[in-house]
């Protein structure tokens, strides 16, 4: 009986190559492989792709901060209550849900004086929305409320979407290397036989990591950090051959 062929081709990627959203190219790897099973040949292509995918942070939560001493409860309670109200009418006159407004309150008495320090939470989707809320606090409230620089972060579904989008886009890689080797072997690439993810990673960008410490003068007054996060996935894509110059039946 005749034994299974088998073939291995190593391919470098394209220099000079570019990939679209912050892709890039980690290496290729291609086997042509001939297989026998119950009398007829199979042939393959199997290729890894990779590809990289940023992603800016999609939510940002402000503390708000109000605090007042008097010399009774009922005092110490109205004034910060007063605050609060005025803090919750302005979140709402900028349609946020109160899901995502949070508000703790904290009663303690030192000799004479009863001190109510009270916080309120906001979470953002929408940063330009965000900014004018920050400014009229800013503006029409007293030394009393203290508004907090806005915290950035992803949300579990920015995250698992980042995630989706470097997978699908390193099989979008992958398809296209074994579209253009099949095509340099005189071969027509057949559908995908198997798709294997392999390696996944994540990491921030370490520019921002220090936090700017590089600069020799750093500027009085910074900005709110906007943090990114980049997502990688290395998948592993089998493809099946079909021959150019064979005539249909």
């Amino acid at each position: 009986m005749d034994s299974p062929g088998r073939g291995l081709a190593a391919i470098l990627p394209a220099a000079g190559r570019e990939l679209a959203g912050n892709e890039r190219e980690q290496g290729l790897e291609v086997r042509t492989v001939n297989r026998q099973s119950t009398g007829n040949r199979l042939r393959e292509v199997q290729v890894t792709g990779t590809a990289e995918v940023c992603c800016p942070a999609d939510r940002a939560s402000v503390r708000v901060s109000v605090g007042n001493s008097k010399g009774s409860v009922t005092e110490v309670t109205t004034s910060v209550t007063r605050r609060l109200d005025y803090i919750s009418q302005c979140v709402r006159q900028h349609d946020i849900k109160d899901e995502d407004t949070t508000v703790r309150r904290f009663l303690q008495r030192e000799a004479d004086l009863y001190h109510l320090n009270a916080e309120v939470v906001v979470t953002f989707s929408d940063f330009a929305k965000m900014e004018r809320v920050c400014s009229v606090l800013l503006e029409k409230l007293d030394k009393n409320v203290c508004v907090g620089t806005p915290q950035f972060y992803h949300s579990a579904q920015c995250l698992s979407q980042l995630r989706r989008r470097a997978c699908v886009s390193a099989v979008e890689n992958a398809q296209q290397k074994a579209r253009e080797v099949s095509h340099l072997l005189g071969q027509s690439l057949g559908p995908p036989l198997l798709v294997r993810e392999e390696e996944t990673r994540e990491w921030r960008n370490e520019e921002e990591e220090d936090g700017g410490r590089g600069h020799s003068a750093a500027p009085v007054c910074q900005l709110p950090h906007t943090p990114t996060i980049t997502a990688s996935s290395r998948v592993s894509v089998s493809f099946s051959l079909r021959d150019k110059s064979r005539k249909k039946l």
